[in-house]
Protein backbone atom coordinates (compact mmCIF):
# COMPACT_ATOMS: atom_id res chain seq x y z
CA UNK A 1 0.00 0.00 0.00
CA UNK A 2 2.70 2.40 1.01
CA UNK A 3 4.55 1.97 -2.36
CA UNK A 4 1.42 2.61 -4.68
CA UNK A 5 0.59 5.70 -2.42
CA UNK A 6 4.36 6.92 -2.89
CA UNK A 7 4.26 6.33 -6.84
CA UNK A 8 0.57 8.36 -6.82
CA UNK A 9 2.39 11.10 -4.84
CA UNK A 10 4.92 11.09 -7.55
CA UNK A 11 2.71 10.33 -10.78
CA UNK A 12 0.44 13.12 -9.20
CA UNK A 13 4.43 15.73 -9.16
CA UNK A 14 5.06 14.75 -13.10
CA UNK A 15 1.19 15.21 -14.29
CA UNK A 16 1.18 18.83 -12.42
CA UNK A 17 4.31 19.59 -14.41
CA UNK A 18 3.32 18.38 -17.38
CA UNK A 19 0.31 20.66 -17.28
CA UNK A 20 1.75 23.59 -16.22
CA UNK A 21 4.66 23.22 -18.95
CA UNK A 22 1.97 22.94 -21.76
CA UNK A 23 -0.56 25.70 -20.75
CA UNK A 24 -3.70 25.39 -22.83
CA UNK A 25 -2.83 22.36 -24.50
CA UNK A 26 -5.40 20.73 -26.46
CA UNK A 27 -6.41 17.15 -26.35
CA UNK A 28 -8.33 15.10 -28.24
CA UNK A 29 -10.26 13.75 -24.99
CA UNK A 30 -10.87 14.22 -21.54
CA UNK A 31 -11.77 10.33 -20.10
CA UNK A 32 -13.36 9.95 -16.87
CA UNK A 33 -13.07 5.95 -16.12
CA UNK A 34 -16.06 5.54 -13.47
CA UNK A 35 -15.30 1.93 -12.21
CA UNK A 36 -18.43 0.27 -9.92
CA UNK A 37 -16.80 -1.52 -6.98
CA UNK A 38 -20.26 -2.15 -4.90
CA UNK A 39 -20.88 -4.85 -3.07
CA UNK A 40 -21.77 -7.04 -5.65
CA UNK A 41 -18.65 -7.10 -7.46
CA UNK A 42 -16.43 -9.56 -5.67
CA UNK A 43 -12.66 -9.61 -4.89
CA UNK A 44 -12.47 -11.51 -8.21
CA UNK A 45 -15.01 -9.50 -10.31
CA UNK A 46 -12.82 -6.55 -8.94
CA UNK A 47 -9.28 -7.99 -10.66
CA UNK A 48 -10.91 -8.68 -13.94
CA UNK A 49 -12.81 -5.26 -14.38
CA UNK A 50 -9.31 -3.48 -12.75
CA UNK A 51 -7.04 -6.08 -15.47
CA UNK A 52 -9.12 -5.49 -18.38
CA UNK A 53 -7.95 -1.46 -17.92
CA UNK A 54 -4.46 -2.15 -17.22
CA UNK A 55 -4.41 -4.46 -20.38
CA UNK A 56 -5.87 -2.07 -22.93
CA UNK A 57 -4.20 1.09 -22.18
CA UNK A 58 -0.97 -1.31 -22.66
CA UNK A 59 -2.17 -2.51 -25.69
CA UNK A 60 -0.93 -1.64 -29.34
CA UNK A 61 -5.09 -0.45 -30.56
CA UNK A 62 -5.57 2.09 -27.72
CA UNK A 63 -2.02 3.35 -28.25
CA UNK A 64 -2.77 4.01 -32.23
CA UNK A 65 -5.94 5.04 -31.54
CA UNK A 66 -4.25 8.01 -29.54
CA UNK A 67 -1.68 8.65 -31.88
CA UNK A 68 -4.26 9.02 -34.30
CA UNK A 69 -5.67 12.35 -32.95
CA UNK A 70 -5.31 15.45 -34.21
CA UNK A 71 -3.50 16.27 -31.19
CA UNK A 72 -2.34 13.02 -30.53
CA UNK A 73 -3.31 13.12 -26.31
CA UNK A 74 -5.71 12.21 -24.40
CA UNK A 75 -6.72 13.21 -20.53
CA UNK A 76 -7.84 10.19 -18.40
CA UNK A 77 -8.91 9.67 -14.84
CA UNK A 78 -9.82 6.51 -12.96
CA UNK A 79 -12.66 6.89 -10.13
CA UNK A 80 -14.06 3.84 -8.23
CA UNK A 81 -17.46 4.88 -6.91
CA UNK A 82 -19.94 2.33 -4.97
CA UNK A 83 -22.79 4.27 -2.80
CA UNK A 84 -23.95 7.65 -3.08
CA UNK A 85 -21.26 8.91 -1.07
CA UNK A 86 -19.04 6.66 -1.78
CA UNK A 87 -16.85 7.78 -4.94
CA UNK A 88 -12.69 8.42 -4.94
CA UNK A 89 -10.60 9.40 -7.74
CA UNK A 90 -7.59 6.92 -7.76
CA UNK A 91 -5.38 8.06 -10.25
CA UNK A 92 -5.51 11.94 -11.09
CA UNK A 93 -6.32 13.37 -14.39
CA UNK A 94 -3.39 12.14 -16.50
CA UNK A 95 -1.67 13.26 -20.13
CA UNK A 96 -1.49 10.02 -22.29
CA UNK A 97 1.02 11.03 -25.32
CA UNK A 98 2.44 7.80 -26.43
CA UNK A 99 3.17 4.06 -25.04
CA UNK A 100 5.24 5.12 -22.21
CA UNK A 101 3.01 7.16 -20.49
CA UNK A 102 0.02 4.64 -21.72
CA UNK A 103 1.48 1.72 -20.07
CA UNK A 104 2.20 3.71 -17.17
CA UNK A 105 -1.56 4.65 -16.88
CA UNK A 106 -2.40 0.87 -17.17
CA UNK A 107 0.34 0.12 -14.87
CA UNK A 108 -1.14 2.48 -11.61
CA UNK A 109 -4.27 1.20 -12.14
CA UNK A 110 -3.36 -2.61 -11.76
CA UNK A 111 -1.79 -1.60 -8.32
CA UNK A 112 -4.37 0.76 -7.47
CA UNK A 113 -5.92 -0.72 -4.10
CA UNK A 114 -10.23 -1.22 -3.99
CA UNK A 115 -12.11 2.04 -2.17
CA UNK A 116 -15.20 1.00 -1.01
CA UNK A 117 -17.58 -2.16 -1.34
CA UNK A 118 -22.13 -0.96 -0.45
CA UNK A 119 -24.81 0.61 -2.46
CA UNK A 120 -24.59 1.20 -5.98
CA UNK A 121 -25.19 5.15 -7.08
CA UNK A 122 -25.22 5.70 -10.70
CA UNK A 123 -26.10 8.93 -10.08
CA UNK A 124 -23.20 9.75 -7.16
CA UNK A 125 -20.78 8.70 -10.04
CA UNK A 126 -21.95 11.38 -12.30
CA UNK A 127 -22.17 14.03 -10.27
CA UNK A 128 -18.82 12.95 -9.24
CA UNK A 129 -17.04 12.58 -12.49
CA UNK A 130 -18.80 15.85 -13.78
CA UNK A 131 -17.13 17.74 -11.53
CA UNK A 132 -13.79 16.60 -11.59
CA UNK A 133 -13.86 18.11 -15.07
CA UNK A 134 -13.28 21.63 -13.81
CA UNK A 135 -10.14 19.89 -12.18
CA UNK A 136 -8.14 19.58 -14.86
CA UNK A 137 -6.85 22.82 -15.35
CA UNK A 138 -4.10 24.02 -18.22
CA UNK A 139 -5.89 21.28 -20.73
CA UNK A 140 -8.75 21.94 -23.19
CA UNK A 141 -10.60 19.29 -24.66
CA UNK A 142 -12.17 18.67 -27.52
CA UNK A 143 -14.49 16.24 -26.58
CA UNK A 144 -15.36 15.11 -22.94
CA UNK A 145 -17.16 11.81 -21.77
CA UNK A 146 -17.56 9.71 -18.93
CA UNK A 147 -17.08 6.11 -19.22
CA UNK A 148 -19.43 4.16 -16.82
CA UNK A 149 -19.26 0.15 -15.77
CA UNK A 150 -21.08 -1.45 -13.27
CA UNK A 151 -23.52 -4.52 -13.20
CA UNK A 152 -26.34 -3.18 -11.29
CA UNK A 153 -28.93 -0.13 -11.39
CA UNK A 154 -29.26 2.83 -9.49
CA UNK A 155 -30.21 2.28 -5.83
CA UNK A 156 -28.87 4.83 -3.49
CA UNK A 157 -28.64 8.51 -4.14
CA UNK A 158 -30.32 11.04 -6.51
CA UNK A 159 -32.54 9.93 -9.28
CA UNK A 160 -30.54 9.25 -12.15
CA UNK A 161 -32.00 10.98 -14.72
CA UNK A 162 -31.27 14.51 -12.77
CA UNK A 163 -27.74 13.31 -12.83
CA UNK A 164 -27.75 11.93 -16.70
CA UNK A 165 -29.11 15.44 -17.65
CA UNK A 166 -27.13 17.58 -15.92
CA UNK A 167 -23.76 15.75 -16.86
CA UNK A 168 -25.50 16.20 -21.08
CA UNK A 169 -26.29 19.86 -20.33
CA UNK A 170 -22.67 20.21 -19.39
CA UNK A 171 -21.86 19.12 -22.87
CA UNK A 172 -20.47 16.06 -22.28
CA UNK A 173 -21.03 12.46 -23.06
CA UNK A 174 -21.72 9.22 -20.88
CA UNK A 175 -21.36 5.76 -22.54
CA UNK A 176 -22.20 2.71 -20.51
CA UNK A 177 -20.57 -0.93 -20.28
CA UNK A 178 -22.95 -2.63 -18.73
CA UNK A 179 -22.13 -6.03 -17.32
CA UNK A 180 -25.25 -8.53 -17.18
CA UNK A 181 -24.50 -10.93 -14.52
CA UNK A 182 -26.70 -9.56 -11.72
CA UNK A 183 -29.41 -8.19 -14.13
CA UNK A 184 -30.33 -9.62 -17.56
CA UNK A 185 -31.37 -6.96 -18.95
CA UNK A 186 -29.12 -4.29 -17.87
CA UNK A 187 -28.48 -3.19 -21.08
CA UNK A 188 -31.23 -1.66 -22.06
CA UNK A 189 -31.47 -0.10 -18.08
CA UNK A 190 -28.27 1.61 -19.58
CA UNK A 191 -29.49 2.96 -22.59
CA UNK A 192 -33.03 4.29 -21.39
CA UNK A 193 -31.31 5.87 -17.92
CA UNK A 194 -27.52 6.16 -17.98
CA UNK A 195 -26.07 6.88 -21.33
CA UNK A 196 -26.75 10.28 -23.13
CA UNK A 197 -24.91 13.29 -25.13
CA UNK A 198 -23.73 13.26 -28.81
CA UNK A 199 -22.49 9.93 -30.33
CA UNK A 200 -23.36 8.13 -26.87
CA UNK A 201 -23.30 4.31 -27.30
CA UNK A 202 -23.61 0.77 -24.67
CA UNK A 203 -21.54 -2.01 -24.91
CA UNK A 204 -22.91 -4.99 -22.79
CA UNK A 205 -21.11 -8.25 -21.80
CA UNK A 206 -22.47 -11.22 -20.23
CA UNK A 207 -20.35 -11.50 -17.40
CA UNK A 208 -17.07 -9.97 -15.99
CA UNK A 209 -14.86 -12.73 -17.86
CA UNK A 210 -15.48 -10.79 -20.78
CA UNK A 211 -14.84 -7.60 -19.59
CA UNK A 212 -10.98 -7.11 -20.82
CA UNK A 213 -11.90 -7.19 -24.33
CA UNK A 214 -15.11 -4.87 -24.61
CA UNK A 215 -13.50 -2.35 -22.58
CA UNK A 216 -10.54 -2.66 -25.30
CA UNK A 217 -12.72 -2.07 -28.00
CA UNK A 218 -14.96 0.15 -26.18
CA UNK A 219 -11.91 2.65 -25.30
CA UNK A 220 -10.73 2.88 -28.72
CA UNK A 221 -14.13 3.93 -30.12
CA UNK A 222 -14.71 7.00 -27.46
CA UNK A 223 -10.74 7.74 -28.26
CA UNK A 224 -11.09 7.65 -31.95
CA UNK A 225 -14.56 10.13 -31.39
CA UNK A 226 -18.01 9.73 -31.61
CA UNK A 227 -17.86 9.06 -35.34
CA UNK A 228 -16.06 6.18 -35.46
CA UNK A 229 -17.11 2.69 -35.87
CA UNK A 230 -16.34 -0.26 -33.45
CA UNK A 231 -13.39 -1.96 -34.38
CA UNK A 232 -14.61 -4.85 -32.32
CA UNK A 233 -17.02 -7.67 -32.96
CA UNK A 234 -18.56 -8.00 -29.49
CA UNK A 235 -20.05 -12.07 -29.25
CA UNK A 236 -21.16 -11.55 -25.80
CA UNK A 237 -23.66 -8.72 -26.22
Amino acid sequence: MAQWAMRMVVAAALLAASIAAAAARTVDLALVLAVDVSGSVNTERFELQRQGYAKAFASREVIDAIAAGENRTIAVTLVEWSGATHQRQMIGWTLITDAESALAFGSAISEAPRAFADWTSISGALDFALALFDQVEGVKAVRRVIDVSGDGINNNGRPINDARGDVVTAGITINGLPILSEYPTLDDYYRDNVIGGPGSFVVAVSDFDAFGNAILGKLVREIAGRDAQAPFRFADR
